[in-house]
């Protein structure tokens, strides 16, 4: 079956990339969140087998919700996607228990690989 994905980034351009990435390669798109607060409400009602979570986000940033789902669900599956230069945050998210992050502009091929690791 295929794996459900909730994409959260503040940019609906990104969110159309990384889909267009995503279902190409056989993916199913849970949902998407504009901000943090969303993905964590998205995250309650889908259960995604993984979550792409921008960092940078309005209203609630992507370590927080990430947090907060990690708190809903200690198993749940969350890659970070993050501009060049926030490597302080990079850490800090794998700290809190993101599987792995990828770094914008997105590579397709490095998304692919960053999801297969994540979901299988």
């Amino acid at each position: 079956m295929a794996k459900s994905i909730l994409i959260c980034d503040d940019a609906a351009f990104m969110r159309m990339m990384i889909k267009d990435i995503l279902t190409k390669n056989g993916y199913n798109i849970a949902g998407e969140a504009e901000n943090g607060a969303k993905a964590v409400e998205k995250y309650a009602e889908t259960k995604p087998d993984l979550v792409l979570m921008d960092i940078t986000m309005p209203e609630m940033d992507g370590i927080q919700a990430l947090k907060k789902i990690k708190e809903q669900d200690p198993n749940a599956s969350v890659v970070m996607c993050s501009a060049m230069g926030q490597q302080a945050m990079v850490i800090e998210s794998i700290q809190s228990g993101a599987r792995d992050f990828i770094v914008k502009p997105f590579q397709p091929d490095r998304v692919i690989e960053a999801v297969k690791k994540a979901v299988e």
